[in-house]
């Protein structure tokens, strides 16, 4: 079978979005690219009956190589990312925190240096119905220089260049949108971290866990 592991990998990247409630029935999407070909959640299959063998395989231009099932509706912003970024795996979800802000705002506000965990200010896509060519180019616009999206009234975007770290990625963006909405709540006005501020904190992150033994 064609990218079996990749297959297995995308299966327990589901479950653990289940766990973690960032998906619901057949909300949300994942893929995996390996070389040429992009392995990626079907269409309409609840994650607790997904297997392996359901997954399916197409190429770069969308057309299938080992597909049972039709894939997700949302394949389209999987093969924009993949074409104009060298990353490895996409997760897509329709978190409530994610999905509530985004409503909300143009950018995720600065209310937490996790925010510079993806690489800068989370901007929000503007809206376009799912599935079409013109949500893939909205969201590619947000994504740029950027490893995390929302998308308006829709939901959000993680990239990584590994399915861990895009499943990561999706974890501290939905916690990062809780503590905003939490804010924004308050109907206080918030203290926000500064452009300079973010920029320490992103030098810090981007150097955790790799400090030399002492």
């Amino acid at each position: 079978m064609q990218l079996f592991t990749e297959r297995e990998a995308i299966v327990g990247a589901c479950r653990r979005l289940v766990r973690d409630g960032l998906v619901v029935g057949t909300a949300g999407n994942v893929s995996v690219r390996a070389g040429e070909l992009v392995a990626v959640t079907p269409s309409g299959v609840d994650y607790d009956r997904l297997t392996p063998e359901l997954i399916g395989v197409h190429r770069l231009d969308g057309s299938p190589l080992d597909a049972p099932l039709a894939p997700t509706s949302e394949l389209p912003i999987h093969l924009a990312i993949y074409a104009e970024r060298d990353i490895v795996a996409v997760v897509h979800t329709h978190s409530p925190a994610a999905t509530a802000l985004s409503c909300l705002v143009d950018e995720v506000p600065a209310v937490h240096y996790y925010l510079a965990l993806f690489g800068g200010p989370v901007r929000v896509a503007r809206y376009a119905t799912y599935g079409t060519p013109q949500l893939a180019e909205s969201m590619l616009d947000a994504l740029r220089d950027r490893t995390a999206c929302l998308l308006a009234n829709h939901g959000a975007v993680t990239i990584g260049d590994s399915l861990a770290k895009a499943l990561e990625r999706a974890r501290y963006l939905e916690w990062v949108c809780e503590v905003a909405l939490r804010v924004l709540s308050t109907g206080q006005r918030p203290r926000l971290l500064s452009t300079e501020q973010m920029a320490e904190a992103k030098d810090k992150l981007d150097n955790y866990g790799s400090q030399p033994a002492r």
